[in-house]
């Protein structure tokens, strides 16, 4: 009988999407075929605290709750400190003080962390030290995919479309705020989004449509990031660009979904939209594109996908002036923009990075088996480097 894969599935984490994380995980879970994977649950309190077997499962149905006494005391199920370990099985995640730990011989960690300190680079880095297979980007694919500056940086040098921007640091707005307002003003025109630059789901995102609601918006973005990225609005005042996605999966030869559609309930697809039970948000799934416009969008998510060196997964958005201006009359030619790269998607079987790929064929189990696939091929990929004389 064919030995099954022992898969770490790692979730939660302290960035502000950890409720993400956690359906996200939930999902997969559900869906990995017991036939194939031997699977082990990993979770990440907000608070840092790695947590396995039971503990990790409380984590994901919502049970582990941090609460704070009147004498400062914690409250948390038992969580031991993690260390990266191997043994002859093969190498893995443990905690130091079970020798004997689930989290021993792991074939391949996917790790499903959104945001901060999980989608940014640094787990990454860890399971690189620990020359473990992993699913997903590595270390400069996560970091420069997670931060908005860094990511259209790239976008620039291969020649990609995006929206004016400008970058400015939390210090500077601390600072000198009105000169901060009169730089932003001087480069873009309103409306302008206000992003910090590394977060993910819309967190900590305002629409600002004039300078009386730029600072509460600055504050907002830096409350969440040191860099703050401000970008104007595609199609300006009075206009709804459409928001496309594209799912794209592979190693070095990246493949692009169908393209997608959200239609967001209100101004912009913002973290309500997206995760509010009462959201009347509407995937369209294909898009009603031009084959022309399809093909092209795709290929540009292919293009920043490799300009930023991303791996297994990713879901590339775009932003485009919709059929009609604010005066009602018809734009020839609708302007076609990169908005992001976003490495590691919401990942529940509704999301759209799973429903894109089932649009082109692909279900939600086959993904996961495939993404597995693509991890441990870049694993054997990476065994061709000398990392020493």
């Amino acid at each position: 009988m064919k030995k099954k894969l022992r898969v770490g599935v790692l979730f939660g984490g302290r960035s502000g999407e950890h409720e993400v994380s956690l359906r996200s995980a939930a999902s997969i879970l559900k869906a990995m075929d017991p036939r194939k994977y031997e699977v082990v649950p990993i979770g990440i309190t907000k608070q840092g605290q790695w947590l396995s077997g039971g503990g990790a499962q409380a984590l994901l149905e919502g049970e582990t709750a941090v609460q704070e006494s009147d004498a400062g005391v914690t409250i948390i199920p038992p969580a031991p400190k993690v260390k990266v370990a191997a043994k002859k099985a093969g190498k893995g995640l443990a905690p130091a003080s079970a020798a004997n730990s689930d989290a021993h011989g792991l074939d391949v960690v996917f790790p499903v962390l959104h945001g901060t300190f999980g989608e940014d680079g640094t787990i990454q880095g860890l399971f690189e030290l620990a020359d473990i297979a992993y699913v997903g980007s590595g270390v400069l694919g996560s970091s420069t995919g997670m931060d908005k500056d860094a990511m259209k940086r790239m976008f620039l040098a291969e020649g990609l479309p995006i929206t004016p921007h400008v970058t400015v640091l939390r210090g500077e707005w601390s600072t000198d705020a009105k000169r901060v307002t009169r730089k932003i003003e001087k480069k873009l025109q309103y409306p302008v989004f206000v992003k910090p630059a590394n977060l993910g789901s819309s967190v900590g995102i305002s629409k600002v449509h004039d300078r009386s609601e730029l600072a509460a918006a600055m504050d907002l973005a830096a409350s969440y990031d040191r860099k703050i990225v401000i970008e104007e609005g595609v199609g300006g005042a009075g206009v709804k660009p459409r928001e496309l996605e594209v799912a794209v999966l592979g190693n070095d030869l990246p493949e692009a979904s169908v393209v997608g559609e959200i239609v967001p309930d209100r101004e912009f697809y913002d973290y309500e939209s997206k995760y509010d039970s009462t959201s009347t948000s509407e995937p369209v799934i294909p898009a009603k594109l031009t084959k022309g416009e399809a093909k092209k969008i795709r290929e540009m998510a292919i293009a920043a996908f490799r300009a930023c060196d991303c791996a297994g997964l990713a879901r590339v958005d775009f932003l485009m002036e919709p059929a009609l201006n604010a005066k009602g009359k018809k734009i020839k030619n609708p302007k076609i923009v990169l908005n992001e790269i976003n490495t590691m998607p919401g990942f529940t079987s509704i999301s759209m990075y799973p429903k894109l790929w089932e649009a082109t064929g692909l279900t939600y189990p086959q993904l996961i088996d495939r993404l597995i696939q693509l991890a441990l091929e870049r694993e054997q990929e990476k065994k061709q480097t000398n990392f020493s004389r």
